[in-house]
């Protein structure tokens, strides 16, 4: 079954946006169209077969004036979430006949009854009070084009709904865009708008998307769906407002300077009025980091990378007061705290060694919406000198902008040593130079320790295939040192994984009665690997052991996602399924994988 969504435009000439879900939940089709012809031609492979469409705008007008009976209802649970929707009556143009959206769902055989069963339907939906209960958003967000919005705020809080999306592959009801070109392109487009116009051709897409997901939604989660309205005078589907969700304070203008009292302003303070709102944020902010935790721990996890912790925190108020009351040359370094002060939600990645500090970077940029990227190593060395070292990337993780620092283990040495006897210990002035030298002198040998550490991994690897196992005859587990070591040997180029992961899919091995690694050799000599890999489309340098996991799904299928140590992880494995599942991958069994 496919689920589709439109983002309708109520005129004939403007974009409309369509977006194709399958059953998995995986989008398969994203587009923006214009004329009708265009629409259908666009829904016409998905919606021939079993579908349910789900359009943002009316299906059934009847109303001579005001709002419909549904539209007000809605309005009732979602107005002050700046959700309302907006009035549908025959004295519009758009409505005075047969409402466009009709008329589309006519022509593709479509049943516009709610409560149909029928295996192809069409409902109507609202994006924005969608966004609000499937977000548990205290408002709607604003990247729609309005007066007084600027560029900045319109692409920040569009690439704030598209991290949102993103984060629903980790939904109890998951959708996947992750993997899907035209999602990626999307948003980067939306990263490098220079002028309103350019978000404004992005967002009915990113709203179909929605769309589409509102449809899988009322069809998989009917008890948690609300049906406002009916067939007769019109209805709108929607994810059902969570009980207890309040709206959040309307949002203040905060001026770039403080206003003088008596000079006609209000005479407010910006730095405090911004530590007062962040002070009210903050609760949020700690659930926001202890899931924007978890969300990067899985997306590691799933790609095999190997990394020493994932830790997270939220800015202190105490914290972000001080940096949002920074001064330098008498002027204040933040006109709006709230807006670019941007480690409010911080997460720290440790590695190893150097490569994985790209791997980490890489698949973030893969998987989520990065909108800035600074390798502050590089920008140390280009100034001829040694010191911080470390990748900061700032994310978009559940609609939440996060800074990700990402650094091997002796560089956060270096870091958090360095900043504790310069920010919490007192330097007498004399001593200063002589410290700088020393701090300069011990970044050098930790970055050629990093060197070093690197080199000897490389080493390993490249030996690998001269080493002989010795199992266990005790054991009917494949050793995870023994794995690692054939591993590295089968997946040439493939990064160590992290040592819990070896012994976690020896385990799975075990439940598939693997308990050789010449067993284990012949059936990965069965399957192409080369094949996978294409198939996977892997935008980001995977750990051996998410190799070998991607080989076992291609052979074993169904029967690996049923196996009791993937039970915690089954959406995520039938999304790779998905991927898998045109050919089964098979090769040459002389052929090296």
């Amino acid at each position: 079954m496919h689920f589709i969504g439109v983002d309708l435009a109520w005129g004939e000439r403007r974009p409309t946006g369509v977006a194709v879900l399958d059953g998995t939940g995986r989008l398969v089709h994203v587009s923006a169209q214009t004329d009708d012809d265009s629409i259908i031609g666009a829904m016409t492979p998905y919606a021939e077969g079993p579908c349910l469409v789900a359009v943002d705008a009316p299906l059934v007008v009847e109303n001579a004036t005001g709002n419909r009976p549904a539209e007000a209802a809605l309005n009732r649970d979602f107005a002050r979430f700046e959700a309302g929707a907006h009035p549908a009556n025959t004295a519009r143009p758009e409505f005075s006949r047969v409402p466009r959206a009709a008329r589309l769902a006519a022509t593709l055989g479509l049943d516009t009854d709610p409560r149909s069963r029928s295996p192809r339907r069409a409902i109507e939906v609202y994006p924005h009070p969608a966004t609000v209960a499937l977000f548990r958003l205290g408002r709607t967000l604003k990247y729609k084009d309005k007066p007084g919005r600027r560029l900045e705020q319109l692409r920040e809080e569009l690439l704030r709904l598209m991290g949102l999306v993103e984060g629903l592959r980790l939904a109890a009801l998951p959708l996947h865009v992750e993997g899907h070109q035209p999602w990626h392109d999307l948003v980067r487009q939306v990263q490098a708008a220079t002028r309103k116009s350019d978000p404004r051709r992005a967002e009915d897409q990113v709203d179909a998307v929605v769309c589409a997901y509102v449809a899988l939604f009322a069809e998989r989660c009917p008890d948690l769906t609300t049906t406002y309205g009916d067939a007769r005078t019109g209805y709108i589907v929607t994810p059902t407002l969570p009980e207890g969700l309040l709206p959040s304070p309307r949002s203040r203008q905060v001026s770039p300077e403080p206003v003088p009292s008596g000079s006609g302003g209000t005479g407010g303070n910006p730095v405090r009025e911004a530590v007062q709102t962040y002070a009210a944020r903050q609760p949020h902010l700690q659930d926001a980091t202890d899931r924007s935790v978890a969300m990067v721990t899985t997306l590691l996890d799933d790609a095999g990378i190997n990394y020493l912790s994932v830790t997270g925190r939220a800015k202190s108020v105490a914290s972000f007061a001080a940096k949002a009351d920074r001064v330098v040359d008498g002027r204040p370094v933040y006109s709006d705290p709230l807006e670019q002060i941007t480690d409010q939600i911080g997460i720290r990645v440790i590695t190893y060694v150097h490569s994985d500090v790209s791997a980490v970077a890489d698949l973030l940029d893969d998987q989520l919406s990065v909108l800035d990227d600074r390798d502050m190593g590089q920008q140390t060395a280009s100034e001829g000198r040694f010191g911080y070292a470390s990748r900061h990337l700032l994310v978009m993780v559940g609609g939440d902008r996060v800074q990700v620092q990402i650094r091997t283990v002796l560089q956060h040495a270096w870091a958090e040593f360095e900043h504790a006897i310069r920010y919490k210990g007192t330097i007498p002035e004399e001593h200063a130079p002589d410290l700088d030298r020393r701090f300069t002198l011990a970044a050098g040998l930790l970055e050629l320790a990093d060197r070093e550490f690197s080199l000897i991994q490389d080493r390993l690897q490249a030996t690998a295939a001269e080493q002989r196992p010795r199992p266990d005859a005790g054991d009917p587990r494949i050793g995870a040192q023994d794995l690692a070591t054939f591993l590295a040997a089968r997946f040439t180029g493939a990064g160590w994984s992290r040592t819990d992961h070896y012994a976690w899919i020896s385990g799975l091995l075990l439940e598939l009665g693997i308990t050789s690694l010449e067993e284990l050799d012949g059936l990965l000599r069965s399957v192409d690997g080369t094949a996978i890999n294409t198939r996977m489309g892997y935008r980001y340098p995977p750990g051996a052991v998410r190799r070998l996991d991607d080989a076992l799904l291609a052979i074993f299928g169904e029967r690996y996602l049923t196996l009791h140590g993937n039970a915690h992880r089954e959406a995520l494995l039938r999304a790779r399924l998905e991927k898998l599942s045109t050919a089964a991958p098979s090769r040459d069994p002389g052929e090296p994988v």
